[in-house]
Formats: structure tokens, sequence, C-alpha cells
């Protein structure tokens, strides 16, 4: 069954839950998206049964600490298991060519030389353009320039096994750049800051962020079926899911999602808007297995 595992929700300054990253599994092949902030990464990935072995394919969207860090705790334990044999094959990370170089720095100042070693033969750090087309585990994904104004950034589309077209937006709200891409998305991945009642509190747009209300209007705009919120602040957990449906739902008519830390959405075919319930995963009780 194709699901996304939701890996963070949270922002770049949340402590009460991971920074926003998640896993793509097409039932046989998980894909990585984005890596959060740091080892918790790792954390994550062991409490929802993802073992690192099995993920051969990621992506990074852009450079900032809540994103990059956690892929560079991928790329060292990938070459720790590769140096033990405990790694078949190959890993490859998609990002922009800028970012490709800034993956390539930070890996070269902070892991030992038999780690970085790695990186150019079993793992393949590799540059994508605007509007080009990849194979991503078992998809093919479009990556595209959100056009953001804060830092280049990538998002993408891919088509699902059923042939629901799924699009990642990055965590900027959607800019003309985006749009041909994303438009008409069974399943649209968009960042909401916060609450629009909290604008004043949180202030999203100077960190070039949006609220709930207004992702909800674009998805809307954009013809989205079923419509994922995260990279919110961490407040109120407990309340979040409540007080980020009951605002955006008067704006977006389809499935709405407000995920927690390690919850699991099904994706299944959104044509009849029927909204499966994410349910959380059974945590292992031993490590990776």
């Amino acid at each position: 069954m194709e699901r996304l595992i939701v890996l963070g929700t949270g922002n770049a300054g949340a402590v009460r839950c991971y920074n926003t990253c998640c896993v793509l599994h097409d039932g046989e092949e998980p894909v990585l998206v984005d890596g959060g902030g740091g080892n918790g990464l790792l954390v994550r990935l062991e409490r929802a049964g993802v073992r690192v072995e099995d993920i051969h394919h990621a992506f990074l969207s852009h450079c900032h600490t809540d994103h990059l860090f956690g892929m560079i705790w991928m790329i060292r334990t990938v070459a720790q298991r590769i140096r033990s044999d405990a790694y078949a094959g190959s890993f490859t990370l998609y990002c922009h060519e800028e970012l490709a170089g800034v993956v390539h720095s930070i890996a070269d100042m902070t892991l030992p030389v038999g780690m970085t070693d790695c990186i150019g033969d079993r793992i393949r750090i590799v540059p994508v353009e605007d509007g080009e087309e990849r194979p991503f585990g078992g998809y093919r994904a479009t990556f595209f320039d959100i056009g953001s104004t804060k830092a280049r950034q990538f998002g993408f589309t891919l088509r699902l096994r059923n042939g629901d077209k799924l699009s990642f937006l990055g965590d900027e709200p959607c800019t003309p750049a985006g749009r041909p891409y994303v438009t008409d998305s069974d399943w649209l991945l968009s960042e909401a800051f916060c609450l629009y009642a909290d604008r004043d509190r949180f202030k999203p747009y100077e960190k070039h962020h949006g609220t709930v209300r207004e992702s909800c209007e674009t998805a809307a705009a954009l013809g989205a079926k079923n419509l994922v919120l995260w990279h919110t602040e961490d407040t109120r957990l407990a309340e979040r899911k409540a007080l980020y449906t009951a605002e955006g739902k008067p704006f977006f008519p389809g499935n709405l999602f407000v995920p927690d830390d390690l919850d699991v959405i099904p994706l299944s075919s959104p044509s009849i808007l029927r909204t499966p319930r994410p349910h959380r995963l059974q945590y292992p009780q031993k490590g990776i297995r």
C-alpha cells in the first residue's frame, strides 16, 4: 500500500516535534524527502520501522538547517554501513546544483575521510535542474524551482502507482513559478506556519511563510483534492489538528490532513473524497530491523 510516513511536522524553531520531513513508500522502496535538523532523523526512521538500508533515493529541498543537517546524518549513516558491508547498492540524493555544493562542503568539513570517500562512488549527490525528470525510487519525479525569494529551493511532483498526482511544495507558499507543476494535484503537501488568526503573534510573512487559511485557499485555487499541512509552530500540539482543521476547512473543499509526527497517511484514491484516517505506526521494540 502506498503511504506517506510523516517523520516530522515542525518548523525550524520546533522543539516539541521534529522538523518537517517524510518518507514516501510505494510498498517496495521508501524514498526520503528532506532530513530535518539533526540525528533525530535516525530516531524517527527507527520509530517508524523504516530501515536506513532500504532507502536508496532521497530529495533535499534547500539549504536551511532544519532540512539539511538531518541529510548529512543520513549520508554519514549510509557511509558507515557501506564500510561495514551492511548497505547494499547505492544512495542517490537529488537537490539543486548550489545545494549539491553545500552538501559536499559540509560533508567534507564534518565527516571522516573514510566516509567522504564513499561520496561520488556509492553515495551520489545528483544536481537537478528546474523542470528535470528523474527516477526517484519506484517513481519518476519532475523537480522544479519553487521561486523562493529567500534561498533557492526546489519541490517535486510525481505520479503514484494508481496514477494520482502528488506534489511537494517545499516549505514556502506556492508561487507563480510552481503553479504549472502542482495544479490539479490529487495530493498537495504544503507548509502552514501558523493559524491566520495567530499571524500577528508568529509573524509568518517576515519568514516567507504562510498560514493555514492561506494554504487552504491556495490549494483550493490549484484544484487539489487532498491537502497535507505541516512545517508548523509547535506551541499547542495537542490541539493543533483540531485548531488547524477548524480554520482551514471553510476554505478548502477537499480532504484536509494535519498530521502529527509519525502519523501514516494511506495514499488511497482521492477521487471519491473519502478521508483515509491517519494512523499511528507501531513502534518497534528493538532497534532498526
